[in-house]
């Protein structure tokens, strides 16, 4: 059902790639519920206190996961887009730089959080997420993604931490 509803687009964002749509999964109820009821299981599984969601597409599943499972959500932005204080994570991307910041009162010590995403790629998002989750003194319990593409060695990058997709793919 899930690989059904995941489009594929050639040569988008540009030529080569071949880039996974997961607007396919919102547009179709069944497919969405069938995401959120798995990625709750994974979740109860590992015995989160707080759901972390990346910007943008990582908060469509992360929000509602939250509320299934009545935790606390906390939002991972782009830099600039957050008021107050916050802690922030430069990291390297294909070509330059990027920055994410999550709120410094969301973010508790001791905290086990688990950090979803709608698509786990080379794996530096996450890896900068940890980096924030760490500042708060809390730590990532596992990532969590809808589809994953372990031929971009994602896991290597994100090792010590469990990394959980619903489905992966395994070539461009």
């Amino acid at each position: 059902m899930l690989d059904k509803a995941i489009r594929r687009i050639p040569d988008f964002p540009k030529p080569g790639i071949l880039f996974y749509d997961i607007t396919g999964v919102l547009v179709q109820p069944d497919a969405f519920t069938y995401c959120i009821d798995r990625l709750a299981e994974r979740c109860k599984a590992a015995g989160a206190d707080a759901i972390a969601g990346i910007e943008s597409r990582g908060f469509l599943f992360a929000a509602p996961l939250a509320d299934r499972l009545k935790l606390p959500l906390i939002l991972i932005r782009k830099k600039g887009k957050l008021p107050g204080k916050t802690y922030s994570c430069k990291y390297s991307l294909e070509y330059g730089t990027a920055e994410i910041e999550a709120h410094v009162d969301d973010i508790k010590p001791g905290q086990k959080i688990i950090v979803i995403d709608d698509l786990i790629a080379t794996g530096g998002t996450l890896k900068a997420a940890r980096t924030l989750i760490e500042q708060g003194g809390a730590t990532v319990a596992s990532f969590l993604g809808v589809v994953g593409l372990p031929f971009l060695h994602y896991r290597q990058v994100l090792d010590p931490t469990p990394v959980l997709t619903l489905i992966d793919y395994d070539a461009e």
